[in-house]
């Protein structure tokens, strides 16, 4: 029979191949084609499964125990042993959907799944307890239990020493767990590993072993105390109402508390308070431990394993900030000399017009305009500064997630401030001439001056808030976390350190008469000056495209236009005041035109910019391919497990310094090369939009705005390093230099 024929056969279902055996019955003809190629293949597969099946169990993971309840297994987070080197095993249970099992404290109902691991052969050893993952509430009418669902791995250590050298290590284990659902079910496993010596080599199952360690609790930073009463209460820095929405606590051992009861919670500034309502069991002179859930404003949870000591909580003042009057005085000092550096900062260009013009009236003498026009200025700063920090205060007890600079990563507020600079521009170009005269530009009378100086100082806030100096971040938060009292004092320090340069000149007389005498060339400054302007509209017009998309530039581009087209109305409008020859219907109609030029830019602007979608995510994964990866904390989480050194950038792109760093300190190509030389993992997160994790971030760090640079070196502490940086610094930070 010809292959063709019996194929012709098999598809008119004359005759049945058998996959039992690798002959067919007797009474049928199988073509001698197909038996060989199923004899070949039986003896590939033999072949090549062979090798990779050992005697007890399947590379670093054991035959399964399986029930209708769920399945379970041991593993191995490497696939080989050396003895004296720390290796983790696990036991990892797959319950079926509706079924769970129980934690160290199972609560009101359950029993504590157990877990006993034996080394034999090559290296002996016992292995630790286990390393319990944060568990979950599970209520069940007046009962509440903490329990796992779905898929979990229980890990534990295990150190082997040296027994039988050249042989392999034989690790057996059994384990004891309860499963429930509507009812429970008691379950037992014994299972059996065999690994050969060698370096330890991850296993294919070292990333379950990673996500479990990302999931347990982290010892908590903060001091703990519990009352007679039961009052639980946690004391530190960082804790405030704007950060903490919800908290509850669950303690190690069972019989301490009614775990079913309400935990009502109280937050201040630098104190939580959780209301426990205590069990028998509970006695108030012995400490209390287990783990405390905080969950912020964002949604993001932090478990926290604390033991807290015997007492009350101290009394606490609200006004100075951790650290007491000492604390504040630091903070003040900070803030005054971040303000101050802020003058040498790149943001600050697009008022250097305004700064630099304003010194004319001090240079011819005029020492009451000038002290006048500078306390105004100041004025201006300061009250910016605070309305800021009202502001922020506000949305954050609102239940927003909002920090230094927020306004900029609103596209439309970006895009106001591109036309606003851009019509700046054509003023210091002599286009048109403000009636308001900011900064003191064009004519207008001593009631017009003063308001000018003044609003000069508000926009030198304004558009100084996409840097953060040195010295800033740490007052910034300590601001952002104290009373408001406190926070009003340390603004104003910030604004009175942006404003003292200036305040100086205006003061002290002897530096006024260091200045230029007034002439031609200060308007040949005031031109020049426009340049700059213009390029921030540019770098605007950037930020703007990165928020809202391809959409904003028509927007944006269009509502130039129309700016333009108000000046030259305006423009129109002031030669014909100035020299008599217009009519005053042609002067109404300039003017009447400027504004609905100026009114349509705006309607566009608000109709359009607010319904584009944020894009800050998608420029995030944009900078993630050149060698970079895009933040994410459970990726943070699960490198630092892996032993995995990492350096974390929190950047923006209306940030002013970040862009700076990264271009000096972290994009040369040296640098790049040292990260790659010492394993460090680059992570970048985009707080051009608004993002809650990266929020979350910097509030964690005791930031509440970019530039943020932290160093994890392998199994230690974040690093945090300066918000100015110098290629050498990096370099010695991650231990290349």
């Amino acid at each position: 029979m010809t292959c063709a024929t019996c194929a012709r056969q098999c598809l008119n279902g004359r005759i049945r191949l058998y996959n039992t055996g690798l002959s067919p019955p007797s009474t049928l003809t199988e073509c001698s084609c197909v038996a060989i190629l199923r004899l070949l293949f039986t003896l590939c597969v033999v072949t090549c499964l062979a090798p990779v099946l050992p005697r007890t169990g399947l590379a670093a993971q054991s035959t399964p125990v399986s029930s209708p309840h769920g399945t379970a297994t041991l593993l191995s987070d490497s696939d080989t042993f050396m003895p004296g080197q720390e290796m983790h095993f696990g036991l990892r249970l797959q319950l079926a959907p509706g079924w769970h099992t129980y934690w160290l404290n199972p609560g009101d109902a359950g029993e504590a799944v157990t877990l006993a691991l034996h080394a034999s052969g090559g290296a002996v050893g016992e292995g630790g307890p286990i390393e319990w993952p944060v568990p979950q509430r599970l209520s069940d009418g007046p009962l509440m239990s903490y329990a796992y669902t779905g898929d979990v791995l229980l890990p534990v250590r295990l150190e082997p020493r040296e027994a039988k050298e050249g042989a392999d290590m034989v690790v057996d284990a059994t384990a004891d767990w309860l499963v429930c659902a509507t009812v429970c079910v008691p379950e037992h496993g014994e299972f059996s590993l065999t690994l050969p010596r060698g370096p330890l080599s991850p296993s294919a199952q070292a990333p379950l072993f990673a996500r479990a360690a990302a999931q347990r609790p982290v010892a908590s930073p903060f001091a703990a105390r519990i009352a007679a009463d039961g009052t639980l209460s946690l004391m530190g820095a960082g804790l405030s109402p704007a950060m903490v929405r919800e908290a509850w606590f669950m303690p190690e051992q069972p019989g301490l508390i009614d775990h079913d009861a309400p935990q009502p919670l109280h937050v201040r500034d630098g104190l939580l308070q959780l209301g426990l309502k205590v069990a028998d069991g509970f006695h108030k002179d012995a400490p209390l431990s287990g783990i405390v859930v905080i969950r912020d404003v964002s949604g993001r949870e932090q478990a926290l394993a604390i033991t807290a000591q015997p007492g009350g909580a101290p009394a606490m003042a609200s006004a100075p900030p951790a650290g007491g009057g000492a604390g504040l005085l630091r903070l003040v000092a900070l803030a005054f000399a971040g303000g101050m550096i802020l003058n040498l900062m790149p943001c600050v260009f697009p008022v250097l017009a305004m700064k630099i013009l304003s010194l004319e009236r001090m240079a011819r003498g005029e020492r009451r305009a000038a002290l006048t026009g500078a306390a105004l200025y100041a004025g201006g700063i300061v009250a910016t500064f605070v309305l800021l920090g009202v502001v922020i205060v506000g949305l954050r007890m609102a239940g927003n997630v909002v920090g230094w600079g927020f306004q900029f990563q609103s596209v439309t507020f970006v895009t106001l401030m591109c036309w606003l600079l851009f019509a700046i521009s054509l003023n210091l170009l002599g286009v048109f001439s403000f009636g308001m005269r900011i900064a003191a530009l064009g004519g207008g009378g001593t009631l017009s001056g003063h308001m000018g100086d003044f609003l000069t100082g508000v926009l030198a806030v304004v558009v100084a808030t996409p840097c953060t100096a040195p010295f800033m971040g740490a007052a910034v938060a300590g601001a952002l976390s104290a009373s408001p009292v406190v926070g009003i004092v340390i603004f104003v320090a910030m604004g009175l350190g942006l404003a003292a340069p200036y305040l100086l000149l205006a003061m002290v007389p002897g530096l006024v008469r260091l200045l230029p005498r007034p002439g031609a060339w200060m308007e040949i400054v005031r031109q020049a000056l426009a340049f700059p302007m213009l390029a921030t509209c540019v770098w605007l017009a950037w930020v703007a495209t990165l928020q809202g998309g391809q959409v904003a530039v028509p927007v944006l581009a269009g509502g130039m236009v129309l700016i333009a087209l108000a000046t030259w109305l305006v423009r129109m409008a002031q030669d014909a005041a100035m020299t008599g020859t217009g009519k005053e219907g042609f002067i109404l109609g300039c003017r009447g035109g400027a504004l609905f030029a100026i009114g349509l830019a705006l309607g566009g602007v608000l109709m359009v910019m607010p319904a584009l979608a944020p894009q800050g995510a998608d420029a995030t994964q944009a900078q993630a391919t050149d060698g970079t990866e895009a933040f994410s904390q459970a990726r943070l989480d699960a490198l630092r497990a892996q032993g995995r050194p990492v350096f974390i950038d929190m950047t923006a792109a209306w940030c002013i310094s970040c862009l700076v760093n990264e271009r000096v300190a972290l994009s040369p190509q040296h640098v790049r090369d040292a990260f790659a030389r010492q394993g460090v993992v680059y992570m970048k997160g985009d707080w051009t939009g608004r993002d809650a994790a990266i929020t979350a971030f910097l509030r964690d760090h005791g930031r509440d705005g970019v530039p943020l640079y932290v160093y994890y070196p392998t199994h230690q502490e974040g690093i945090v390093l300066p918000q100015i940086l110098t290629p050498g610094l990096v370099l010695r930070t991650i231990g290349a230099q």
